[in-house]
């Protein structure tokens, strides 16, 4: 197998086996095995449990911050790319699962991990917020258009879907569409309200959803 394809079975094994078993529980002898390889292979291509930890998070980080962009960055309105916006980041969390466990969690342990998670959310919440920050609006949600306002409301966004997104991998039989029409009438109150635009539709159809 070539180079690259191993490292890329060590990080989908790593990644399930830290959603599975949590930092503290996920051992390199496991990932090793279940990727196949010998433990030493394992350091080959990551200097430790901790590197390869920190490297899955960057890498998750990096593509739900990809989602948000190639779903906001549009021309379009704010009524079609804030539900469509939302219903890519549930079909990403919904295919990458144990990604969103490992990523959405908490980390437990090791002071350095801990800081290092908490930086990795800190990272992500300052580029959310630059992202909204150019929602027309969205300086009236935030009580202001400084980059520590736009921060605390993508931190509100942010944190509300984290938690949507762990009670999701709790009650897996909720289809996607209910869990993104919840996240759509929740998040889009503080749009509307602010801009005066009609209640939220569902993301690609005309039905009115549930009482404001």
């Amino acid at each position: 197998m070539p180079a690259a394809e191993r490292r890329e079975v060590i990080a989908r094994v790593g990644t399930e086996v830290f959603a599975e078993r949590g930092y503290d529980g996920a051992s390199v002898d496991e990932i090793a095995r279940r990727a196949g390889v010998s433990a030493p292979v394992v350091y080959d291509h990551f200097a430790s449990k901790q590197d390869l930890y920190e490297r899955l998070l960057e890498r998750t980080r990096d593509e739900l911050l990809e989602v948000w962009r190639e779903h906001l960055f549009t021309d379009e309105s704010a009524e079609v790319r804030i539900p469509r916006a939302i219903a890519a980041w549930a079909e990403y969390v919904q295919s990458h699962s144990y990604a969103a466990r490992m990523y959405f969690r908490d980390a437990t342990g090791i002071p350095a991990v801990q800081a290092f998670h908490r930086e990795i959310h800190a990272q992500g919440r300052a580029a959310l917020g630059a992202i909204l920050g150019r929602e027309q609006g969205a300086a009236n949600i935030a009580g202001g258009g400084d980059a520590e306002a736009l921060e605390m409301a993508a931190e509100v966004m942010r944190a509300g879907l984290a938690g949507l997104a762990i009670w999701w991998t709790e009650h897996p039989h909720v289809p996607r569409e209910r869990v993104v029409t919840t996240a759509v009438n929740v998040l889009w109150v503080g749009f509307e309200r602010v801009r005066g635009l009609p209640p939220a539709r569902r993301a690609g159809a005309g039905e009115r959803q549930g009482p404001h």
